[in-house]
């Protein structure tokens, strides 16, 4: 019988800078061997609970602990922060954060060095938790330089090498393209059969379910609403209630009026008993076979033969031919380290093109400055904390108007509006440093959008935000286009690009693979393995219900998926 090692009883936590708990008298057993995943809202107290089970809260994050929290059967109120780090090995959502060394591994091999492990044994531990997270080739590299994948991978490595029992990983897919998201779950499942606890906070909830998964802790308003497996949580309708995304199969059998039970085993596609719901699929498709409309095309940014390397040799792209239309919400998605923020930093000038050009409206942007782009193009960079510059939320958001002298009326009712949108205004006179990493990034993106540019390119906008503010960004960029903005989105989330952009340019190894209709792109097994992306359960759904034709039932589901997002019956 597996033994308890995590157990909150009657626990209620509440920051010393806050009126209310943030944390509600949480019962939670957590078994060893158990893999775990924790998912709610944001302000949900799942952030909370994960820093209660590292150390984060008290030793870091003051307040007021109510309750019991045994971890291995010894409260953590009598354990140091140094104890619990030989318990719990936290991978965090930023990465960057967590290095510490100047090579890969340097930054293995820290927690050794601060327990003085002998070099050799040092070095042969190194090397095989390397191995196990397949980074033994890149040991002497800049973890900085790496993909986002890789950089998950050395932050796993740093955390084994200690071969702490209990894994605790913070939203580990925001910033991983499709496949290598995949990769990761794999790993993860790959190191809890090696007999580790695992606690997984995640949005990506059909990402995570990738692999079995044994409970399902939905959180919101800091309690738990439901601790049950997989199956039983998705056949309730909890997630939709709370506001988080359901797996795609389980919605399109929504709409096909299709009630999900647990016997149907609804956890993965693979699992999932389709032939029961095939009938009533086929039905739906039948009655519901729509196209979606064909844009209208005028150029606006035009480029051609766009070619790029950072160190002169190594070409980041190579010869990118590529015209975004006015009035266009357009993807650009491929694997990490496939060139695309890199094309985005071209074309607001933070980099120089080696050959080829960018033309806005016939006009070459050779010549302009950043300053000048910056008047008809505007960047929300994926890392937040690369674009913040002052203290509070209200100045940063503010900060460029006050560089073009717009009066401060003006800006005041701009700068609230924008926060408005962007779910910000509850934290109007906030510091910045007192923000989750997800509410930084709609900060930044607050910043840009306060500003009306011609052209707004956002990189992995939606990256750790919840299903409720994922969709109020998405709607809000959505009525901006409506209204004539264009629109470039740099991402990793495959809904998005279905459910918002009805055109792709899919990269790969610094190369245009395809410029096509959105869901083709995740319906296309070859340009799939290419650009490490992965396909749409949807298209699964509808193969394995015998559904006539594949490719136009996920067209039926993005134009159901407007229709019900626009209220329209």
């Amino acid at each position: 019988m597996r033994q308890p090692v995590i157990q909150f009883k009657d626990f209620t936590f509440q920051y010393y800078s806050q009126a209310e708990p943030t944390l509600h008298n949480i019962n939670l057993t957590i078994h060893s061997g158990e893999k775990i995943l924790i998912v709610g809202p944001s302000g949900s107290g799942k952030s909370t609970l994960g820093h209660c089970l590292n150390g984060l809260i008290p030793f870091s994050y003051k307040g007021e602990i109510q309750g019991s929290l045994l971890i291995h059967d010894s409260e953590t109120k009598t354990q140091t922060l140094f104890d619990l780090s030989k318990q719990i090995g936290t991978v965090l959502q930023d990465s960057d954060g967590q290095f510490v060394g100047l090579t890969v591994g340097e930054d293995i091999a820290f927690a050794l060095e601060n327990d003085n492990v002998p070099l050799p044994a040092m070095k042969d531990r190194v090397k095989k938790i390397a191995q196990l997270v397949s980074m033994d080739e890149l040991l002497g590299s800049n973890p900085f330089e790496l993909s986002g994948g890789q950089k998950q991978r050395v932050s796993l490595a740093g955390v084994l090498v200690d071969d702490v029992d209990i894994l605790l990983f913070d939203e580990p897919l925001a910033n991983l393209d499709p496949a290598t998201g995949k990769t990761a779950i794999e790993l993860i499942d790959d190191i809890h059969d090696e007999g580790k606890t695992v606690v997984i906070i995640e949005h990506r909830l059909e990402d995570v379910l990738h692999r079995n998964i044994d409970r399902i802790i939905v959180m919101n308003e800091g309690r738990i609403l439901m601790d049950d497996t997989p199956n039983n949580v998705l056949s309730s309708n909890i997630l939709l209630e709370q506001g988080i995304r359901e797996p795609l199969y389980i919605t399109a059998c929504k709409y096909a009026g299709i009630k999900i039970t647990p016997d149907m085993n609804p956890e993965h596609i693979s699992t999932f008993n389709i032939d029961a719901v095939a009938n009533q699929l086929q039905s739906w498709f039948k009655t519901h076979n729509r196209t979606l409309p064909t844009p209208k095309e005028k150029s606006l940014l035009e480029i051609n033969h766009l070619s790029f390397s950072y160190d002169g040799s190594r070409k980041i792209l190579e010869d990118i031919n590529l015209i975004i239309n006015e009035g266009e919400m357009i993807s650009i998605v491929g694997k990490n380290g496939a060139g695309k923020s890199t094309l985005s930093k071209l074309i607001v000038g933070f980099e120089k093109e080696d050959k080829g050009s960018i033309l806005l409206e016939g006009q070459d942007l050779v010549n302009y400055t950043i300053k000048e782009r910056a008047e008809h193009v505007g960047i929300v960079l994926q890392n937040p904390n690369q674009m913040i510059s002052k203290n509070l939320i209200y100045d940063e958001i503010a900060l460029g108007l006050r560089i073009r002298n717009i009066n401060e009326e003006e800006i005041e009712k701009r700068v609230l509006d924008v926060m408005k949108i962007c779910g910000l205004l509850p934290f109007k006179s906030w510091p910045i440093s007192a923000l989750s990493y997800g509410q930084k990034k709609r900060v930044t993106i607050a910043c840009i959008l306060v500003l009306n540019p011609k052209i707004l390119i956002l990189d992995e906008p939606t990256a750790g935000q919840d299903y409720h503010h994922y969709s109020e960004i998405m709607e809000f960029l959505e009525s901006l286009n409506k209204n004539g903005q264009t629109i470039i989105l740099i991402t990793h989330d495959m809904h998005l690009m279905l459910e918002y952009t009805p055109r792709a340019i899919v990269l790969a190894n610094g190369k245009k693979l395809a410029d096509t209709k959105a869901y083709e792109v995740l319906c296309d097994p070859v340009l799939i393995q290419e650009a490490n992306l992965k396909e749409t359960s949807l298209f699964e759904l509808a193969q394995k219900a015998h559904i006539s034709d594949p490719l136009k039932f996920v067209e039926c589901f993005i134009i159901q998926e407007r229709r019900e997002r626009n209220h329209e019956s």
